[in-house]
């Protein structure tokens, strides 16, 4: 499975707000993949680190589907982290090594 760790401050920046922001920009009605990448390995899912941040997850989750906003049930899993491995260098950045998209700070 393939992920995007977020480090992040939170004095600068909430849990909740990350959330609403991954919500915000992320099909939660199309479990395994995103757009034209299909396929368990492009599994949807949300990682917590520990109660608090999962009752969070599942608390917006739940509102989201709630609300009306969304054309069908949420499929986005969420999951216990575990451990993180990097990948390997071809797999950073690819979309800018790809020239998909601006190289950051451009």
């Amino acid at each position: 499975m393939e992920a995007v760790r977020v480090t992040y401050d939170p004095k600068r920046v909430s849990y909740e707000d990350l959330i609403q922001i991954f919500w915000g920009n992320h099909n939660p009605t199309q479990g395994n993949g995103q757009g034209v990448n299909l396929g368990s390995q492009y599994l949807a899912a949300v990682f917590f680190h520990d109660a608090e941040q999962e009752a969070i997850a599942i608390a917006s989750r739940d509102a989201l589907q709630q609300s009306g906003h969304v054309p069908g049930p949420i499929t986005t899993q969420i999951l216990a982290a575990t451990d993180f491995i990097v990948a390997e260098e071809y797999h950073q950045q690819y979309y800018e090594k790809q020239g998909l998209v601006k190289p950051r700070g451009n």
